[in-house]
C-alpha cells in the first residue's frame, strides 16, 4: 500500500486555492496513514487530504501555519489526543464520510481553541442521540457544525444537557459566564429571533460573516471566501458588493 513519504509531499500539487490560501492536493493517493508532513515546511494554510484511505488522526508535526484540513472520504476512526499541540492555528476541520462512531471519539478537538469549522456528515456519530448538544458542548467556540450556525438556543440547550462549558484558559471568563446565563434564560418556544444573539463570535465582523456565509455560501469555498475578506478588514458594503 502507498506511504505518504517526503518524497510524495513534495512533488504533490501545491496552489493558491480560491479564498487565497496556498493550499497542498493530497487527494486520492491510497494513503493509509498521515506522516511525514514535516516535508511540506509549514508552507501550507490547506491540506486536502480527501479520497484516502487515512484511518487516524495522528502524528501531524508542528505546522503554526496550517488553518484547514480536507479528510473527506477516509476511514478515519480515531482522532488522537494531543493534536491540538501541533495544529496551533486549526481553524476548518472536514470530516465528512468517515468512521467515527460513538460521541465521545471527538473529544480530543476540545483541545484546539481555534477550530471554528467541523464536518461529521455521514459519520456513524451523526446518528447517535443528542448528537449535534454534545458537539457543541464539547467545542464551545465552533461556529459552523455541518455546515450549520450553531445557534444561540443550541448553545443553551447544550448547557442545560451536559453542564456548564469548558472553555479553554485563554478564553474563559466573562464567555463563558455569557453561555452559562443564556443557558439560565432560555425559554424553550420562544421565537429564534428573540434567541439569536450571538455569546461566542468576539466582533460584530465575525458575527456579520457568519451570517453572510450561511445565508449565501453553497460551498465550503464560498463560506471561507466571507471569513477571508472579514478578517482582511473588509467592511459590510465591501462583502455586499462581493456577493452580487
Amino acid at each position: 500500500m502507498p506511504r505518504l513519504t517526503a518524497d510524495l509531499v513534495q512533488q504533490a500539487p501545491g496552489f493558491i486555492n480560491p479564498v487565497r490560501d496556498r493550499q497542498l492536493d493530497l487527494r486520492g493517493k491510497m494513503i493509509p496513514a498521515i506522516e511525514n508532513l514535516g516535508a511540506t515546511q509549514d508552507q501550507y494554510d490547506t491540506i486536502d487530504f480527501s479520497d484516502n484511505e487515512i484511518e487516524k488522526l495522528e502524528n501531524f508535526p508542528l505546522l503554526p501555519r496550517l488553518q484547514s484540513i480536507y479528510l473527506n472520504n477516509n476511514h478515519i476512526s480515531k482522532i488522537t489526543p494531543g493534536i491540538s499541540d501541533s495544529l496551533p492555528k486549526l481553524d476548518t476541520l472536514i470530516l465528512t464520510n468517515n468512521r467515527l462512531v460513538n460521541l465521545h471519539d471527538i473529544d480530543p478537538l476540545a483541545e484546539i481553541s481555534t477550530l471554528r469549522t467541523l464536518s461529521l456528515i455521514d459519520n456513524v456519530i451523526q446518528k447517535k442521540p443528542h448528537y449535534r448538544l454534545y458537539v457543541i458542548h464539547k467545542l464551545p467556540l465552533l461556529r459552523l457544525l455541518d455546515f450549520k450556525k450553531i445557534k444561540a438556543k443550541e448553545r443553551a440547550e447544550s448547557v442545560k444537557m451536559f453542564g456548564p462549558v469548558n472553555l479553554p484558559k485563554k478564553k474563559k471568563g466573562k464567555l463563558q459566564k455569557q453561555i452559562e446565563q443564556q443557558a439560565k434564560t432560555f425559554t424553550p418556544g420562544v421565537s429564534e429571533k428573540a434567541e439569536i444573539k450571538r455569546v461566542v463570535t468576539e466582533t460584530p465582523a465575525d458575527q456579520l460573516a457568519i451570517k453572510v456565509a450561511i445565508e449565501n455560501a453553497k460551498t465550503m469555498e464560498e463560506v471561507q471566501r466571507v471569513e477571508r475578506m472579514i478578517k482582511a478588514g473588509k467592511t459590510q458594503e465591501d462583502t455586499a458588493m462581493a456577493d452580487t
